[in-house]
């Protein structure tokens, strides 16, 4: 039955009506389009047709796990043909249908073998005796997403989309706590109990056939009994530890098209499969300091396995949290780190001091290596390329992407789709600003970890050249450096591509020293103090990537000129550096970031045809070089500084308005004097995110009219910006730091019509913020830091009706008056700190 099925669908697709052979197309995209679609339908038939085969060879025709499988697989290929037969060409659909396809297969392949290591897997839950963290989680979800939600028809955003399900998505910083846990207390919550007239945990999604009453159903059988039981009720449906490559699209039809019903997922990330708005995805948090100490108690007093004096001896707690912050709120680490001290036989104070010192994270690292075997493999690069930078730093997106395209891990264009899933995989969290990112210290050291075993990676110490020899050559270094007179000899250097320094101190090395990285494509010496760099740096001739950022350096060498093959030149934040007439020279380079320079001669930056990326620049060293400027064509992104009121803006901005491929502006202000008067900034037609930096007398008459980011930092006005402001009509972004000094803002009727996301910092005196009907309608994230008197900021939250996440540091008073009001009942994420 089951072969004979898929010889069916097999057959139909052959027949399906794609290109005629009797018919000519001239239209080359159609042409594109067909041999697309073509190539697709060949793929799926190959599929389906060694499926066939590995029907025949199981002999497994009437098996019940078999059946099922090709019923899901006919269903597939039903949506290959009806996609095909529309000719539409969208990847996403064609690559999750053909990827679920795979998916059939290789669980075709293991039926009879492992059938019951499979089902082992799926009956798997965690582990939730002992948990912390989840009350707050709990609350918030259930007000505002599972019940509050319900009903809605426009909550999910602007779009109007008629969004039924909601995400959870873990992350190896939630193991334990867990998803599963906190899934479990909703679904079982009493409140939840009695509003929803249907509920259903489903374990494992591979297959939704969960009762033996169902045995004989097929697909469409079980999805047309499923509508009917559904059909105006009100339900909820817990889909737990969704597979990533699951396809959803025939069950989610099968659901009742009605807002009644609620569909909760819980996953390690993000599926291309279901269409989730960011707004209704949870990610858990990790424990914060106080959790993580109760959820370490927990951990070693379950069960009272520690009595009398073996129990922890709470003088000992400043050196055991000392301990759990290498944890960094980990729930998985803090329970192994439990589980791993309750195992030793502990008599006393003495012992359990020595065992807090010697606690061992390698079994920690080996439970994290399911989560490393899940990544999508295209990442795992990215992944270990995460052991070059410190731990627990904060990077930035354009120094992560960068080195990536540098080190040969990343085509340029694919860098953000790769950061996308890096975040999707919770490999990466982001931080408040959307180009700042963090990553886990366990999942770090992972990183660490498999870089040692798979990219030839190693990590030096300089200790007086003490360093034992790597049995193999090493092509990727990382050189730790203390205070001692820097020592270091090896002679596998000549294989090395990358090359990061840290840490500090003395760093004096002879021009030899350099001679070895001939084919060295990145060289890092960010945050590293140093104060003199050699002139032999011009014999790296194959350098790609060098970070010199927030160091003392004097002088750049001449010997720069060198680096025929530069893309990425990071000095900024070398206070008054000196950066002689050699910029010209390196044609290769396509980001430039300086900062308060020096400059001789003017730097000749028009001849770097090349760039996309610089900043900073003097008003005067770009005025002066307009003749050659024209031919910076692909310029992207610019910052110029030492405005002040004799500059010639005018001069400016006629120049800058001839760069069309310009779209990230910065203007800042020469130290503590005003800047110019900015009215021509109209005519950047191309312009879409502006960041002004200083202090100004008035703002500008009109912007750019696509800007759809502004940022305005010391820029001290007397009078309220945010009439004018509401009158961007394209407006996604606001940020205003130290940007106003008067008592109360006004938002007018219908101001701020696109905007999603407004940050307000240090308004020392703000105290009143008044939001006329349909003002900043679409807003859905509000972030407040040192507004000490704003008062009456829960008036004007109500206002707001799409407001997901609101962050705010302020007094005691004002945050709890806040978190008592219940305007605020829907918004999903709130953090009020005094």
């Amino acid at each position: 039955m089951s072969e004979a099925l898929l010889l069916s669908m097999i057959q139909k697709l052959k027949f399906c009506p794609l290109i005629s052979e009797d018919q000519s197309y001239e239209d080359e995209d159609l042409i594109c389009d067909l041999v697309y679609l073509s190539q697709r339908m060949t793929d799926v038939k190959k599929e389906m047709s060694e499926i066939v085969d590995i029907v025949r060879d199981k002999k497994l025709e009437e098996g019940r796990s078999l059946n099922f499988l090709v019923s899901d697989l006919v269903d597939a290929a039903e949506d290959v043909f009806h996609l095909v037969k529309k000719w539409e060409t969208c990847d996403r659909n064609y690559d999750s249908i053909y990827e679920w396809i795979g998916e059939i297969k290789k669980r075709m392949l293991k039926l009879g073998d492992d059938e019951s290591n499979m089902r082992s897997i799926s009956e798997n839950v965690e582990d939730d005796k002992y948990v912390v963290g989840l009350d707050e989680d709990l609350e918030m979800l259930i007000r505002t997403r599972i019940i509050g939600g319900a009903g809605y028809n426009s909550w999910a955003g602007k779009t109007m989309f008629r969004e039924r399900i909601i995400g959870r998505k873990g992350d190896p910083k939630t193991c334990g706590t867990g998803k599963t846990t906190l899934a479990r207390e909703i679904y079982n919550h009493p409140t939840v109990i009695q509003y929803f007239d249907r509920r259903a945990w489903v374990q494992d999604p591979h297959n939704l056939h969960t009762s033996s009453l169902l045995e004989n159903m097929d697909n469409r059988s079980l999805q047309a009994m499923l509508c009917q039981h559904l059909r105006g009720k009100r339900y909820l449906i817990v889909l737990d530890n969704v597979p990533k490559k699951i396809y959803f699209a025939s069950f989610l039809e099968a659901l009742p098209k009605n807002f009644n019903g609620k569909l909760l997922l819980t996953s390690y990330t993000m599926h291309i499969n279901i269409h989730v708005d960011d707004e209704n995805v949870h990610q858990m948090k990790p424990l914060d300091s106080d959790q993580s100490w109760q959820l370490f108690l927990k951990t070693i007093n379950h069960g009272n396995k520690l009595t009398g004096g073996h129990k922890f001896p709470m003088s000992l707690q400043p050196m055991g949290k000392q301990m759990l912050r290498k944890c960094d709120g980990l729930p998985l680490a803090i329970k192994e780190v439990g589980k791993q001290l309750v195992e030793k036989k502990v008599s006393g104070k003495s012992e359990w001091a020595q065992l807090l010192e010697s606690v061992d994270f390698g079994s920690v690292l080996k439970l994290l290596e399911s989560f490393y075997h899940k990544l999508d493999p295209k990442l795992e690069s990215c992944f270990m390329c995460m052991a070059f930078f410190k731990q627990k730093i904060t990077l930035r997106k354009e120094k992560l992407t960068e080195i990536w395209v540098a080190g040969g891990v990343v085509s340029r264009y694919d860098c953000e789709s790769y950061l996308d899933d890096l975040i999707n995989e919770s490999v990466i969290d982001v931080k408040d600003k959307s180009t700042e990112y963090r990553m886990n210290a366990l999942l770090h050291m992972l990183s660490i970890q498999k870089a040692e075993e798979k990219l030839g990676f190693e990590i030096l110490r300089n200790n007086n050249g003490n360093n034992r020899p790597s049995e193999s050559p090493r092509q990727h270094c990382v050189i730790i450096c203390s205070r001692d007179k820097f020592s270091y000899s090896t002679d596998q250097d000549k294989y090395l591509v990358s090359l990061f320094f840290h840490g500090g101190g003395y760093f004096d090395t002879t021009p030899s020293y350099w001679k070895r990285f001939e084919l060295l494509d990145i060289l890092d010496l960010e945050d590293f103090g140093l104060k003199i760099f050699p002139e032999t740096i011009g014999r790296l001739m194959e350098l790609r990537y060098l970070g010199l950022r927030n160091n003392y350096i004097q002088e750049l060498p001449g010997s720069l000129g060198c680096l025929k093959k530069l893309e990425v030149l990071e000095m900024a934040q070398n206070f008054m550096v000196e950066v002689p007439d050699i910029i010209w020279e390196m044609d290769s380079l396509l980001h430039l970031y300086m900062s308060d320079v020096i400059c001789r001669k003017p730097l000749k930056v028009g001849a770097l045809q090349n760039l996309k990326t610089l900043t900073y620049i003097s008003v005067d060293n770009w005025t002066y070089e307009l003749s050659g400027l024209t031919m910076l064509t692909r310029l992207e992104k610019l910052g110029i500084e030492e405005l002040d009121g004799n500059s010639d803006v005018s001069k400016l901005f006629v120049s800058l308005a001839d760069l069309k491929n310009l779209k990230h502006l910065i203007l800042r202000g020469y130290r503590f004097r005003s800047m110019p008067c900015l009215d021509e900034l109209r005519i950047l037609q191309s312009v879409r995110t502006l960041k002004l930096d200083g202090c100004l007398a008035r703002l500008p008459r009109s912007f750019p009219p696509n800007i759809v980011s502004l940022t305005l930092v010391n820029s001290y006005l007397d009078e309220d910006p945010m009439p004018l402001l509401g009158k961007l009509c394209c407006l996604e972004y606001l940020k205003l730091r130290n940007a106003y000094t008067g008592q109360q803002m006004v938002i007018l009727v219908g101001g701020f019509p696109e905007l999603e996301v407004l940050y307000i910092e240090e308004l020392w005196n703000l105290r009143n913020v008044q939001v006329a009907e349909s003002g900043m309608i679409w807003l859905t994230k509000l972030l407040i830091y040192d507004c000490p008197y704003l008062d009456t900021l829960q008036e004007a939250i109500g206002s707001f009706s799409f407001l997901n996440e609101l962050k705010m540091v302020t007094t005691k008073s004002i945050a709890a008056n806040i978190r008592n009001s219940d305007l605020i009942s829907k918004i999903r994420t709130m953090n009020i700190n005094p």
